[in-house]
């Protein structure tokens, strides 16, 4: 599942990338009950997209900003009651981790759905029903 944090240059110290990260790809599982899967958590991946200062925009103008963004198969972040806990649970976590010196109202949480049938995983393309067999195996 991966999860893309794109961030202006500078809001998020490099001393806490890993554990940022970390902390993002973690309450995800948790929140779908897959904490320590051994077949999802090591496929939970990501990447940090810094962005040049003069190349983010919010209000039409320049602005710094932080995107927590997740491409998953269509049966993560099913429930309302998820998709609150995670927006919530990721803004703060971005939040602490920029010393709240990065506003909250500067903070998005946003989501792809991958189409079922392409989860390609080592070679395998992977439907919802065969991630989800994958998933009750770990």
């Amino acid at each position: 599942m991966p999860l893309t944090l794109i961030i202006t240059e500078g809001l998020l110290p490099k001393d806490r990338r890993h554990t940022t990260m970390a902390r993002l790809s973690e309450a995800f599982l948790k929140l779908h009950g897959l904490t320590g899967n051994k077949f999802f958590t090591p496929n939970v991946i990501g990447h940090i997209a810094d962005v040049s200062a003069d190349s983010t925009f919010a209000g039409l103008k320049p602005t710094p900003v932080a995107i927590v963004e997740w491409l998953t198969p269509a049966f993560a972040f099913a429930s309302r009651e998820i998709q609150e806990a995670y927006v919530a649970e990721a803004t703060q976590i971005i939040y602490d981790a920029c010393d709240g010196k990065h506003p909250r109202e500067k903070i998005w949480v946003n989501l792809k759905y991958a189409i079922d049938g392409m989860w390609g995983i080592g070679g395998k393309a992977y439907t919802n029903e065969e991630l989800g067999a994958a998933a009750a195996r770990g």
